[in-house]
């Protein structure tokens, strides 16, 4: 049984997941790579089943009873998702296919209409690749800097280095909630006053945060906020970006199609208003419907409960992890400071090697930059080994990791070392 202290029976839930009941390489699945995407439960597969064989139709153009049923399932969703991050209208919430293209999708319009040669996009040392290329991309066409606020010694974002990079040029600010690599969690809300002081807008990448923490973007106080529905008990596909209703009225379209016009002629066209402008062509209607029971799931947990119980599993694995002899985490070594995500190396021994071993032992982590290769250039490292946790781990499958590891350790080192 787990040992969780929050009053919550999580080993329960653990039904739900139907994929913990098979086996790998012969050994109970243990799956700890909730970082790069989540396991499903019943509940969210059931009801996009549910969707596809009996309301399943187009949404928005048709007037029969099946279309009138999935737009009701879609924009029901719409209304969970504002409910999920506080948003004070949900004409603020545009569906995507995941927090990589709410990103692109603010690059490509907001950047590429009010951002121009000599402004200042400031980013941080520890983004995810998906927070990194898209900016990337945006300075080359448009002759923009990019700046980068740096990580301290403890892993972490200086409130004074922030104040430090940005200058009254820098019109956009773009950083992780919580890093894939190190889990650490960043002042958002104070590093948004900061930004808003000098004029800049914010985006914040809520791709690790918002399945794990309580996200509220009135008190996070963001211009934008992306995150992806994989991560969250969601199907893949899904994602959103939300934003501040007026700037979606002073964004031009990202895509150009059906759905996201009110009146098209020969050589014009008239944009449908926020956020259906930003939603061309049929979308992942199906995804979002699974989106939809994906919040209704966590909402019956509730996210303070899933914070407290990866602060708890995360304790637990930290305290574990460091009595092995050559393993290094990076990222805080704090529970209350990090997410569930923990990356570290043992002496010489190549990540992928550790990964491929686990796995024969029916462990499931992750090995690589894990999209980060800037981070990993400047802590001089070409990969680690990451674990992930969500609500269906437990304590007994940490115990199993250790015991993985030191056999892993004895197997490449001996005994002795």
């Amino acid at each position: 049984m787990s040992r969780s202290k929050i009053g919550l029976n999580f080993e329960s839930s653990r039904k739900d997941f139907p994929i913990l009941k098979r086996q790998v390489n012969g050994k109970p699945l243990i799956y700890l790579d909730s970082a790069a995407s989540s396991q499903k439960p019943n509940q969210v597969l059931q009801a996009m089943d549910d969707f596809y064989t009996r309301s399943y139709a187009n949404i928005h153009r048709g007037i029969h009873t099946l279309s009138a049923e999935a737009t009701k399932a879609y924009e029901d969703t719409r209304d969970k998702v504002a409910r999920f991050v506080n948003a004070p209208e949900r004409e603020s919430i545009v569906f995507t296919s995941g927090a990589t293209e709410g990103v692109n999708l603010v690059a490509s319009s907001f950047g590429d209409a009010f951002l121009n040669a000599g402004d200042e996009i400031v980013l941080t040392q520890m983004e995810h690749h998906s927070n990194l290329v898209p900016w990337i991309m945006l300075a080359k066409r448009k002759g923009l800097n990019l700046k980068y606020i740096p990580i301290t010694r403890d892993w972490k974002i200086d409130l004074k280095d922030v104040e430090s990079v940005i200058t009254k040029k820098t019109r956009l600010l773009s950083i992780t909630a919580m890093s894939n690599v190190l889990g650490t969690i960043t002042p958002i809300s104070q590093i948004v006053s900061l930004a808003h002081s000098f004029g800049a807008k914010v985006l914040v990448d809520g791709a690790q945060s918002v399945p794990h923490i309580p996200t509220d973007v009135v008190a996070l106080g963001c211009d934008f906020l992306v995150f992806s529905g994989h991560k969250m008990l969601g199907p893949t596909g899904t994602g959103v970006l939300y934003a501040r209703r007026e700037l979606l009225e002073m964004m031009p379209p990202y895509k150009g199609g059906g759905e996201m016009i009110s009146v098209v002629k020969f050589d014009d066209v008239t944009f449908n208003k926020v956020p259906y402008k930003f939603e061309a062509g049929t979308p992942n209607i199906a995804g979002v419907v699974g989106l939809g029971a994906a919040i209704d799931y966590l909402n019956r947990v509730g996210m303070e409960n899933v914070r407290s119980f990866d602060e708890e599993l995360t304790h637990y694995a930290i305290s574990r992890l460091t009595d092995i002899k050559g393993l290094k985490i990076y990222g805080p070594l704090e529970s209350q400071e990090r997410g569930s995500v923990i990356s570290f190396t043992i002496d010489d021994i190549h990540p992928h090697d550790i990964g491929t071993a686990l796995d024969n032992l029916g462990i499931a982590t992750r090995a690589g930059h894990h999209c980060a290769m800037p981070l990993m250039t400047l802590l001089d490292l070409t990969a680690t080994v990451r674990v992930s946790f969500y609500i269906y781990n437990n304590h007994e499958e940490i115990d199993c990791l250790i015991k993985g590891i030191e056999e892993v350790r004895r197997f490449f080192l001996g005994s002795g070392n």
